[in-house]
């Protein structure tokens, strides 16, 4: 268990990090190798160490990046007192088991999204950051894309006025991704389409109907137990009079990819594009207007802003992850500085624990509403 190796340890006491650098480690290096030359180059962290199973891989970037401390097991890299935070990007099923183990050995944490894969995981990471003291931060890039940073902007000025409804999609075909990925129930992976919704409202989910449609092939069912080929949702918002729609898909349901994020306004509106390569639409009262959304690199320390518009790998080695998605509409360095700031300046991140659990369970138990067909499911409110 990864507790265990971690029982006899006795927290060092934290340095003030306005002092010295953080020393980051990063766990997983096929997503994970896209944030390397990010906390390389970030003012306030030196990119300590790197973990990963497999030896001539973990070397293979060790040498690429020039990365000296190296670990094959997540069991060893925790025991290391030098290491202030730990970024995970490990398979699904590894999230949450290493978040909470990491918070109890006294490490910050960012994990990249899903946070867990049931409610009790959901509930065990709160608990390990309370006792801990140490942040956890759902690395979800959904809420820092360049169009939802225009949006937030349209939503702060005042622009959008009174919110009316939010609506989020994420369809995407996961073939030939990792075994893990076969069958995996669609609103166990939705953090992308849920959280840019409850996140400009500032809001958390309440409770949940969710209907399953289509049927995937029996061998990609039988790994999870779940049939749809698509998950559509309709949540609440706890305490406002919101509601929002999510629609997910994973396996043989044709489209190119897509993330989509709409939100609904009494005086202005905004519509994700539909196609790659067109441009979003904000239609002001009834009159529509194709808009070109800026980025935000502005909005960083000056030696990560490239990372905005430019991916770590070359284009023959990217992760299909980037690929597909666009390239995250150029979220990575705003993430990482994020994590990285609220460990510094001694603050909740953003997504802080509670929004990340709340973003994750809202998916579990949708998808728990499709298997009951549609029957509402309540959310467990985690900050009690």
């Amino acid at each position: 268990m990864l507790l265990a190796a971690i029982s006899e340890i006795t927290v060092r006491k934290e340095d003030s990090m306005t002092e010295k650098k953080l020393n980051v480690a990063i766990v997983g290096l096929g997503f994970g190798k896209e944030f390397i030359p990010i906390y390389q180059l970030h003012p306030h962290t030196n990119m300590y160490a790197i973990c990963q199973r497999t030896k001539d891989r973990l070397d293979e970037v060790g040498n690429q990046f020039g990365i000296e401390k190296r670990y094959t097991r997540f069991e060893d890299l925790i025991l290391d007192p030098e290491v202030d935070a730990v970024h995970i990007n490990s398979p699904i099923d590894l999230h949450a088991p290493q978040s909470i183990a990491a918070l109890h050995a006294g490490k910050h944490v960012a994990c990249t999204v899903p946070a867990a894969t049931s409610v009790n995981e959901c509930r065990e990471i709160v608990n390990a950051a309370r006792e801990s003291g140490r942040n956890y931060m759902m690395m979800e890039t959904a809420i820092f894309t360049r169009e939802f940073l225009y949006i937030r902007g349209l939503h702060d000025s005042g622009t959008l006025g009174r919110i009316q409804f939010l609506r989020g999609c994420h369809q995407q075909e996961m073939a030939g991704w990792p075994g893990y990925w076969e069958g995996l129930p669609p609103m166990y992976y939705a953090t992308h389409a849920i959280s840019p919704c409850l996140a400009l409202v500032k809001g958390q989910a309440d409770f949940v109907s969710c209907f399953g449609s289509g049927r995937i092939a029996e061998s990609l069912a039988a790994k999870y137990g779940s049939p749809f080929a698509v998950e559509s949702a309709l949540f609440k918002v706890r305490d406002q009079n919101l509601a929002f729609e999510v629609t997910r898909s994973l396996f043989e349901t044709a489209r190119q990819y897509i993330e989509s994020f709409d939100v609904y306004g009494e005086k202005t509106s905004f519509e994700w594009s539909r196609i790659e390569g067109e441009d979003p639409a904000v239609h002001v009262g009834e009159k529509p207007e194709r808009v070109k959304v800026p980025d935000y690199a502005r909005l960083l320390p000056q030696p990560i802003r490239r990372f905005t518009t430019k991916g770590v790998y070359d284009g023959a080695h990217a992760h299909l992850s980037f690929i597909q998605g666009g390239g995250h509409g150029g979220s990575h360095p705003h993430l990482v500085h994020e994590f990285v700031s609220s460990i510094v300046e001694r603050r909740a991140s953003f997504p802080d624990v509670y929004q990340s659990v709340n973003w994750t369970c809202a998916g579990i138990c949708a998808h728990e509403s499709a298997m009951r067909d549609g029957a509402i499911v309540q959310l467990p409110d985690f900050t009690k």
